[in-house]
């Protein structure tokens, strides 16, 4: 079991999307340069000056390519570290030796298991522990000192390994998320493609009964078949694109759509007034847009039912337009310091860019919380095109 652990631990791949420099390293190199300067000028008892102003301004510089070369610059970092012990031991110079900004290398304990692979950690890991150890005994502070010190030098590691399994726990719940919308998107296109292929089957039944007493009817009937043939095809490929894994003994009941938002508006009962709002031609919306609409109002309603502080009422719009349907959801509760965009506005945003279109949500400028969807009324892009009617 502990050499399956070790080969796992090992074969670790580095976590994507590791960024190179932002903002704040520039910050902690200028913090740092700053502390080097003010140490080396105000400092007495500092020896061997230059040297170690030199060791420290480099020690400053490393952090710049802590994610993306973690093993090389703790291998960097700790071996110039060494060379202060080494020195100590063999010139036992009167004074302090090296200065209070190299602790600077404490952020290269924490980005070596947060951004580094299986086999930096473990190799970067063993040349922490060996210079570390070569520093507390070349030290000559008592030994409840000494493990104080070396257990300081590691806790930067452990916090860096946690906020990695964090990082990576949320990942894969958000990629768990993605797949059960994809799932529950490709049963709702199902239905949709079902119902068009029993349209077509009724209307080619029709058209061959037909046939033979009135050719004109047949020929409607052939091109009734054709227009339901494009709007299928369009919704298989929408299909195609959402879909990711199949689900068995799925339920494949029709999904709610707009028509089903009045009801919606009056679940949340007298703790918050919803003051729900329908424009323009929103009967004939395709079904997988239909849905998105439900869901997205559905999850705001839920959201503010559970977040929303202090807030009374939520209006929500849905207005169709000529070639989109916006979605409009809005609370009036008091702001707060952390927002509410979780799991399942994660999921939203997933499901309208499967569809074409946007979402966003946010904090409002005043007060509440603001969701804004804007979904195509035709998947024109990756549809069929519908030729005229002859």
């Amino acid at each position: 079991m502990l050499r399956d652990d070790l080969r796992t631990l090992w074969t670790e791949p580095r976590p994507p999307g590791a960024p190179a420099r932002v903002r704040r390293d520039w910050a902690l190199l200028a913090v740092g340069l700053a502390g080097v300067v003010l140490e080396a000028t105000l400092r007495a008892d500092v020896v061997w000056r230059p040297a170690v102003v030199v060791l420290a301004v480099w020690l400053c510089l490393l952090p710049l390519w802590r994610r993306t070369r973690p093993l090389a610059m703790v291998t960097l970092a700790f071996g110039a570290v060494l060379l202060l012990p080494v020195a100590s031991l063999v010139a036992a110079p009167r004074g302090s030796v090296g200065l209070h900004t190299g602790a600077v290398v404490l952020v290269l304990v924490y980005a070596l298991p947060r951004w580094g692979s299986g086999r930096e950690i473990v190799l970067g890991g063993a040349v922490i522990v060996a210079v570390g150890a070569l520093c507390v005994v070349a030290d000559g502070t008592p030994v409840v000192e000494k493990v104080v010190g070396f257990v300081f030098l590691l806790l930067p590691g452990v916090v860096g390994a946690a906020v990695r399994f964090r990082v990576t726990a949320r990942e894969r719940q958000l990629e768990q998320l993605r797949s059960r919308e994809r799932e529950q998107l490709a049963r709702e296109l199902h239905d949709t493609v079902a119902h068009h292929v029993s349209a077509m089957v009724i209307i080619a039944q029709a058209g061959r009964v037909l046939a033979g007493t009135d050719p004109s009817a047949a020929v409607e009937a052939l091109e009734g078949v054709e227009e339901e043939g494009a709007r299928t095809l369009e919704e298989m490929r929408a299909m195609v694109a959402a879909l990711r894994d199949r689900g068995i003994g799925a339920d494949l009941a029709p999904p709610a759509g707009v028509a089903d938002l009045e009801r919606l508006a009056r679940t949340p009962g007298g703790r918050l007034r919803v003051d729900l709002g329908l424009d323009g031609e929103l009967d004939a919306l395709p079904p997988a847009v239909d849905a998105a609409v439900y869901r997205i109002v559905q999850e705001s309603v839920t959201n503010a039912l559970r977040h929303a502080v202090d807030a009374t009422e939520l209006v929500v719009r849905v207005a169709a337009e000529r070639h989109t349907v916006r979605v409009s959801v809005r609370d009036d509760g008091r702001r707060t310091g952390r927002g509410r965009d979780g799991y399942g506005l994660t999921g939203l945003r997933e499901r309208a860019t499967l569809l074409g279109g946007t979402l966003r949500a946010g904090p409002g400028a005043d007060r509440g919380w603001h969701v804004d969807a804007e979904l195509p009324r035709v998947r024109s892009e990756r549809g069929v095109p519908s030729r005229p009617r002859r």
